[in-house]
């Protein structure tokens, strides 16, 4: 094992800021950009493959009901593999012109509130000893909460 020497900790507002700056700027190109553009990509494959028509038909009538095109319920589907995917293809959706800004809107809330369930149910769930039969309230808690705040923008946006 190699032993490093001793880092002098420094107090001074602008050392902190820096080192806190490099390390948010390695969490955004080494966690956050591999997902979104993960997404990016599966959202330009399902447009060129028609599978996004498809959705959008199949899930009109349930996106309807908060004001969205079907097409952003894979946006739903993406944020709730990971919040970054999530928001990818929100954003590739909007370059597209499938969704709006008052689309993005909605969906935000419901991104971050069901957001990563998949990733989360072994990191935390798991490690905190959970019992199992709680795991599917607690996904199914997130899921209403994401609902209802998307019907709160609906009418907010």
């Amino acid at each position: 094992m190699k032993n490093n020497p001793p880092v002098a900790v420094s107090h001074n507002p602008f050392d902190v800021f820096v080192v806190g700056a490099r390390k948010g700027f390695h969490i955004a190109i080494h966690n956050l950009m591999p997902n979104v553009i993960m997404a990016y990509v599966i959202a330009e494959m399902l447009n060129l493959l028609g599978v996004m028509a498809f959705i959008g038909k199949v899930f009109a009538p349930v996106m309807g009901l908060f004001g969205l095109p079907g097409e952003a319920v894979t946006v739903l589907l993406t944020a709730w593999l990971s919040s970054s995917a999530g928001t990818g293809v929100a954003v590739s959706l909007l370059a597209k012109g499938v969704l709006t800004g008052a689309d993005i809107t909605i969906l935000a809330p419901a991104i971050f509130l069901m957001g990563s369930q998949l990733q989360y149910m072994g990191r935390l769930l798991g490690v905190a000893d959970v019992p199992k039969k709680h795991w599917p309230l607690l996904m199914l808690t997130s899921v209403l909460n994401a609902v209802i705040a998307m019907l709160v923008m609906r009418f907010i946006a």
